[in-house]
């Protein structure tokens, strides 16, 4: 069976070692395709799973596609650890070496900028979630229903009411994290809130933000986060990372066979 060039990320050449154990998608350990000063990250794939026909059924089985990203992200975050890289879309492949080649030359002005532009920093991922209201105990509870129907009416306007203002607070707080945060680092994006129905994630996500931060100043930026969970009673502050900075790459994949 043909291969397929699959490709993680363009990056500057490096001289640390990836991790020995390290392998790819596929279970192949990737490996570097030098051109023109630039270098791709690359493993060889079966074109029975990642030729156009077989791939867009295989994106539609959920743990094939975890697998697969899971794969995809590993190789990123170590290549994250030895250099800056350009991580392109999941399931990107091209049909051999020249064609990968042909993608660096067409695209080597635009990753250059970006390099330049994100060399020696990381992305830092920060959400706030409002904690849900715990459950009313039993013995809380009222001794008696509502007397009427407008009595149960005046007892829902009160939870909605309470509700609101608990969500107010927390959009408040986040806007405040959100605007310290951008000034300790060189650029930062808002993302659209998290689906709690798809994340699995407790509570409802009131940011979901990104930061560019340069490697030499993150932990600086991380106990700084850290020093905010304090300020947040009902909420919850998460941070990720260090990621390759993908909100500040823009769209770097490219599609080829």
């Amino acid at each position: 069976m043909t291969g397929l060039r699959y490709v993680y990320a363009v990056c500057r050449p490096f001289d640390a070692a990836l991790q020995s154990q390290l392998t790819g998608v596929g279970g192949t350990p990737p490996g570097l395709l030098r051109h023109h000063g630039l270098v791709a990250v690359v493993s060889t794939v079966p074109e029975g799973d990642f030729a156009e026909r077989p791939l867009r059924a295989h994106l539609e089985d959920l743990d094939w596609l975890s697998a697969t990203a899971r794969a995809h992200q590993g190789v990123v975050d170590a290549l994250t650890t030895v250099t800056t890289p350009l991580p392109l879309r999941l399931a990107t492949v091209f049909r051999d070496d020249s064609a990968v080649r042909v993608m660096i030359e067409e695209r080597e002005d635009d990753f250059r900028r970006t390099l330049d532009r994100v060399e020696g920093r990381v992305e830092w991922g920060v959400k706030v979630f409002l904690e849900p209201e715990p459950a009313e105990e039993p013995a809380a509870r009222p001794a008696r229903q509502a007397a009427s129907g407008r009595d149960y009416l005046r007892q829902r306007r009160q939870h909605a009411r309470s509700h609101e203002d608990r969500w107010q607070t927390a959009e408040d707080f986040a806007n405040r994290l959100h605007t310290l945060l951008s000034r300790h680092a060189e650029q930062s994006r808002l993302h659209a809130p998290q689906n709690a129905a798809l994340s699995a994630a407790r509570g409802e996500n009131v940011l979901n933000g990104a930061y560019l931060v340069p490697r030499s100043r993150s932990e600086e930026f991380v106990e700084l986060v850290d020093r905010t969970k304090d300020e947040a009673p009902g909420m919850r502050v998460e941070l990720t990372g260090p990621w390759a900075a993908y909100s500040f790459t823009g769209d770097l994949s490219e599609e080829e066979r």
